[in-house]
């Protein structure tokens, strides 16, 4: 089992930044791919970002491409994401996941396990 922590949201104005933590327990963090996905409301949850189990790989989808950046510490057993630039249309409800994926790294389904989502809101 792993059970995963989510921080570092909150409001923003456009063209800011934030850091979105993910704290993950149990020692098998290392063998995890991890992703960020993101859900606004009245849309389906969606992938931002991932990163391979031993970060070497990383996948964006292209909206957040050249903004976004997905790194994690195994020794801390924490994931992050940095993001820059932000848009209003980037406000949503940020989910860490974490699977043994090898292939499909932005499938929802793919994933095993997932946090309870922090809040990212952006102001125009």
């Amino acid at each position: 089992q792993v059970q995963l922590v989510e921080s570092g949201g909150g409001l923003v104005q456009a063209g800011g930044s934030l850091r979105l933590s993910c704290a993950a327990s149990g020692r098998t963090f290392s063998s995890y791919a991890m992703a960020w996905f993101r859900q606004a409301p009245g849309k389906e949850r969606e992938f931002v970002a991932a990163i391979s189990w031993s970060g070497s790989s990383t996948y964006y989808t292209d909206s957040v491409k050249g903004r976004f950046s997905i790194s994690r510490d195994n020794t801390k057993n924490t994931v992050y994401l940095q993001m820059n630039s932000l848009k209003p249309e980037d406000t949503a409800v940020f989910y860490c996941a974490a699977g043994t994926v090898v292939v499909g790294f932005g499938i929802r389904d793919r994933y095993d396990y997932w946090g309870q989502g922090t809040q990212v809101t952006v102001s125009s």
